[in-house]
């Protein structure tokens, strides 16, 4: 029925249905949406999902072992964008339009259901993205179902990248890195952290990214939230931004000075480095992620500053914080479902060690590992020692 090629592996997707008891997908979060449907997400509401008196509410609704019985729930207003990339023969499912509310849209998806499925059902459903009207229409029209948590199968789904995907994360962490070096070379003493951070938006948006957000430190401050705090001679920056390429997060943190960083600022940022380092070096496929964080604490062991020191690991791709995840401890709190499973080549991992000094301020290094067969690829890995900052 479908010729395109579907932008997710249908047999893993119904692997993880079955280990999680799940008959019938109902999906309304926007990154499984845009997942999978390949990266369609309606350019209307791409910035605000609020409209009229409700929200945009899109449902992909997707029936285990059975393809062409799914479908996509689709605002009134979407038809020339789903033309327009039906047309140039991409994947869309079977598309119900007639939705201007969450209730209207959850209306017509359980019709979709109900004719689809025949079966008693147990529904995955992403309970932190169910609107509470649609939930309630969802356990109206379909009384005798199970719901279950699908927020945990579709992330599973989702963790091992396709080359593809990696081929988008690598460009965008390297966009990343190159928009940070751009809002270095922009940025001059007695300009507030809210310029700085404007200097890199207008860099990511020249390259062709969406500005997700930026967290930044100058001097000695620990806090990185935007102000009108200004850079003042000799002051470090700390700069960590996510920028969107093409629905991928390019996630990523480097340093700079103004003037020449002292011999113990260079050995500061080395001593960060280290720990970097020496949690990615046994990072391969088969490795358990417990083991990068037995490496990191091993390295921090023997650092001088490790016990001020915070290593942090986790999944990244479509969202910033996603599976692998590898501590429950922190300042991830996530349960740590998958520490004591062995990686798989595809995997992306965003590994991140902090030294937040009294003294001399908020130093950071976070790099994007990319898991192979037999070892790593580093995404976006130049410029990681002191950039200058003149003037």
């Amino acid at each position: 029925m479908h010729s395109e090629k579907i932008p997710f592996s249908m047999a893993r997707l119904d692997d993880l249905l079955d280990d999680f008891g799940i008959d019938v997908l109902i999906v309304t979060s926007k990154h499984n949406i845009q997942y999978l449907l390949g990266g369609y997400y309606h350019f209307q509401f791409d910035f605000m999902e609020a409209i009229g008196i409700s929200r945009y509410l899109p449902i992909f609704v997707y029936v285990k072992g059975a393809l062409d019985k799914s479908a996509y729930i689709a605002n009134r207003n979407e038809r020339d964008s789903i033309q327009n990339r039906t047309s140039a023969g991409y994947w869309m499912p079977t598309v119900v339009f007639g939705s201007s509310t969450s209730v209207e849209a959850m209306t017509l998806a359980l019709e979709h259901v109900k004719a689809a499925a025949t079966s008693a059902l147990n529904v995955g459903a992403e309970m932190s993205f169910l609107p509470a009207d649609a939930a309630d229409v969802l356990r109206s029209e379909l009384p005798n179902c199970r719901l279950v948590e699908a927020m945990r199968p579709l992330e599973k789904l989702r963790s091992i990248k396709t080359a593809a995907e990696l081929e988008i994360l690598r460009e965008a962490s390297e966009r990343v890195v190159a928009s940070m070096m751009d809002a270095v070379s922009r940025t001059r003493p007695g300009q507030s952290k809210r310029k700085i951070i404007d200097h890199l938006r207008q860099a990511e948006l020249s390259r062709d990214m969406i500005f997700e957000y930026a967290l930044v430190t100058i001097g000695t401050s620990l806090n990185r939230a935007p102000s009108e705090q200004r850079l003042e001679p000799g002051d470090i920056v700390s700069l960590d931004s996510g920028g969107n390429y093409r629905g991928y997060i390019g996630d990523l943190c480097r340093m700079a000075v103004h003037g020449a960083p002292d011999e113990e600022l260079v050995d500061l940022l080395a001593e960060v480095d280290l720990i970097q380092q020496a949690a990615r070096a046994p990072i391969r496929a088969g490795l358990t992620g417990s083991d990068i964080y037995a490496a990191a604490a091993e390295a921090l062991a023997r650092s001088p500053h490790g016990k001020q020191m915070h290593f942090v690991a986790h999944g990244m791709g479509i969202v910033s914080h996603e599976a692998p995840r590898l501590t429950a401890s922190g300042p991830i709190p996530y349960p740590a479902d998958d520490a004591s499973v062995p990686l798989e080549a595809g995997m992306v991992i965003s590994i991140e060690t902090t030294l937040p000094h009294a003294r001399r301020g908020f130093i950071k290094l976070e790099d994007t590992i990319a898991v192979t067969p037999d070892g790593y690829q580093a995404f976006g890995d130049g410029s990681r020692g002191w950039s200058r900052i003149s003037g």
